[in-house]
């Protein structure tokens, strides 16, 4: 997928999975179309909520080859406002709005993640957690063994990987070093400001 493409989903994760319905037409177009496996679909109708299975796909998408973008806008049939709002954020040249940093306070900055943060991080992170983990200094094996260990779910992998990495860090595990390692590795500010803020 696009770098441009797979940045606009993430930009708008989660006010797609707020407004998405994908089992109905959505998650069968894209099965249709060969973007997604039998296994993923599988993998997005097992969640509890229509929020969980939106955010499962919108994990899913940007591995799925530079056809993806495309089908899922035209899997949009029912959703034309969310369709032409992609369409034009992606027709919009990058601006200051675009690339606005989300300005967190001195005193987030310096504290320490909690479980919860760290979990609900690691529900935002999907197939690129391994990246953002190897720059937090999480040895290569960690991670391997976070993975195996977690075979099943790449979200208990991250949120394990993340807390051998706020144990290990202590007091220096702070919110900023998070952000610094989120920045490093191509993820917008604002993934962390929807756990933290």
């Amino acid at each position: 997928m696009d770098p441009k493409h797979r940045a606009v989903l993430r930009k708008h994760r989660l006010e797609l999975s707020g407004q998405l319905q994908v089992s109905d037409t959505i998650v069968p177009f894209l099965y249709q179309e060969d973007i997604l496996t039998g296994a993923q679909v599988e993998d997005i109708e097992s969640r509890a909520t229509e929020r969980q299975k939106t955010l499962t796909l919108l994990d899913l998408l940007p591995n799925r080859g530079p056809r993806a973008f495309d089908a899922f806008l035209q899997s949009l049939q029912e959703y034309s406002w969310v369709r032409d709002r992609l369409l034009q954020e992606v027709h919009t040249p990058p601006g200051p709005e675009s690339t606005e940093i989300p300005q967190f306070p001195d005193s987030i900055l310096q504290k320490v993640p909690s479980d919860r943060e760290l979990s609900r991080l690691a529900s935002r992170l999907g197939a690129e957690w391994e990246s953002v983990v190897l720059d937090l200094g999480l040895s290569a094996e960690a991670v391997f063994r976070c993975r195996s260990d977690h075979s099943l779910s790449s979200q208990a992998a991250t949120l394990t990987a993340l807390v051998q990495w706020r144990r290990s860090e202590g007091k220096r595990a702070t919110v900023e070093r998070l952000l610094k390692s989120l920045l490093a590795t191509g993820f917008h500010p604002s993934v962390l400001e929807d756990v933290i803020m």
